[in-house]
């Protein structure tokens, strides 16, 4: 560079600096002559202005003249390789101030060229993705350089099996600016059983001059940039395992259909016939069946007759059955008669509810068979209680159809009460095939009811 002069003193003249030319992350250097034209010995600060100071310096930054001498002072220019450099022309000014006469204070511009330069920086995530036909991934570039630049995509494949979509196509950025784009990959057609099938391919981001001659920029580009490489793992529709499992469920719904249900199909037909003979012989018989004979007498059962029997020489009386839940029919004059009294007891899913019978005033009931009935299949207990004696606690589980017969009759007083206490735990499923919502037992007690008064 030729330096030029720069006078200072009253009426001095001088000339500007000469342009420059520099480009990020190198040094030029230029200069500046400083005169003392006064009559006393003058000291001179010199600073940068502009746009440029931030990376220009002055050497010396201070100088002291004699009158009528000079000194050639040294302008540095280092502009940093940075997006924040930007290209193009840049002012720049030397401000001259004299210590002694501050009024006098020059100030020498001159224009700094400052070179482009350009680097992308591009990453591609995730670097392998899985799926059926097509798959997603993320392109992120960002624009190093000091000049705007338009920027392209392009996809490399050892063949045709995969196609692609980059949104948006062409970006610009300005410098330091980043952007996202998308890219898309999809295959032609789905691969149905067997293993997966890795698609290798790789994309090559460059920029683009005005006109898209993406094969000029490339070549024209300071950086070389090696392409990125990613993967496309394409997975079955029918994996093997799937198909493993396929062939093991049919064979055991094979086995099912040939073996176990005609199995399960006896057993529950052969359950149904013993459940129906168990009500058939529990059901009570009423005077007069039988020879007289109460409920539960038979082969071994005794030949004790019953009170109210025929066999006793008492007179049945006029009508059958007294079987209700409340209380049934009695007979009068002391003499006793077959009765039976229902309680039909219905207890939501963990509750316990309780269901009496009461013995009318003047009477009292010799009970001799009871029977109870769990036709749905729930679950939980069951207490029978006459009077303030417990006969019996059973689980609702172990059981369908109980009966329980005695020869000696067990006798209630009157306004004692039968009573069965049900908590329910889970309900059954009827004979429907829908699961109840609360549990339902039946309690039947059968015997001889007498009258105490007259």
């Amino acid at each position: 560079m030729t330096p030029s002069e720069a006078s200072s003193g009253p009426g001095a003249a001088g000339l500007d600096i000469p342009a420059v030319t520099v480009a990020p992350g190198d040094t030029a250097t230029t200069s500046v002559t400083v005169r003392n034209d006064g009559d006393i010995v003058e000291a001179y600060d010199l600073e940068v202005v502009g746009d440029c100071a931030a990376w220009t310096t002055v050497d010396p930054p201070r100088i002291s003249l004699y009158p009528g001498t000079s000194q050639t002072v040294t302008i540095r220019l280092e502009p940093p390789r940075s997006p924040e450099v930007r290209a193009g022309e840049t002012p720049l000014g030397v401000r001259i101030l004299p210590a002694e006469h501050p009024e006098s204070v020059r100030v020498v511009e001159t224009t700094v060229h400052v070179g482009e330069f350009r680097e992308l920086r591009t990453e591609l995530t995730p670097g392998r993705r899985h799926g059926w036909l097509r798959g997603r991934y993320r392109l992120a570039v960002r624009n190093r350089g000091n000049t705007p630049v338009r920027v392209g995509f392009t996809p490399g494949q050892a063949g045709e099996e995969l196609g692609f979509a980059f949104s948006p196509a062409e970006p610009e950025l300005q410098p330091g600016e980043s952007v996202e784009a998308g890219l898309r990959v999809r295959t032609g057609r789905p691969v149905w059983f067997g293993s997966p099938v890795v698609w290798p391919f790789t994309v090559d981001t460059a920029e683009t001059d005005e006109a898209g001659d993406r094969e000029t920029a490339r070549r024209d580009a300071i950086a070389v940039r090696a392409p990125l490489e990613a993967e496309f793992v394409q997975i079955p529709v029918f994996p093997k395992w799937l198909l493993v499992v396929l062939a093991a469920l049919l064979a055991l719904l094979l086995a099912w259909f040939a073996l176990v249900r005609p199995v399960v199909r006896s057993a529950a037909e052969e359950a149904a016939e013993e459940a129906a003979g168990e009500v058939v012989q529990s059901r009570p018989t009423h005077t007069g069946e039988q020879g007289g004979q109460g409920p539960g007498t038979g082969p071994g059962g005794g030949s004790d007759a019953r009170p109210g029997d025929r066999g006793t020489g008492a007179s049945p009386g006029p009508g059958g059955d007294g079987g209700a839940a409340d209380g049934g029919a009695g007979a009068s004059g002391g003499a006793g008669r077959q009765s039976s009294a229902t309680i039909d007891l219905q207890t939501s899913a963990g509750q316990t509810r309780t269901g009496t019978y009461r013995v009318p005033a003047g009477s009292v009931f010799g009970i001799t068979d009871i029977v109870v009935a769990n036709f749905q299949g729930d679950e939980g207990t069951l207490t029978i209680t006459f009077g303030d004696r417990k006969i019996t606690t059973i689980a609702l589980e172990t059981f369908r159809n109980q009966d329980y017969h005695w020869v000696t009759p067990i006798e209630i007083p009157e306004n004692e009460t039968v009573t069965v206490e049900v908590t329910c735990e889970k309900p059954g499923t009827p004979a429907t095939g829908r699961r109840a919502r609360g549990c339902h037992e039946v309690l039947n007690v059968s015997g001889v009811l007498s009258r105490t008064t007259g």
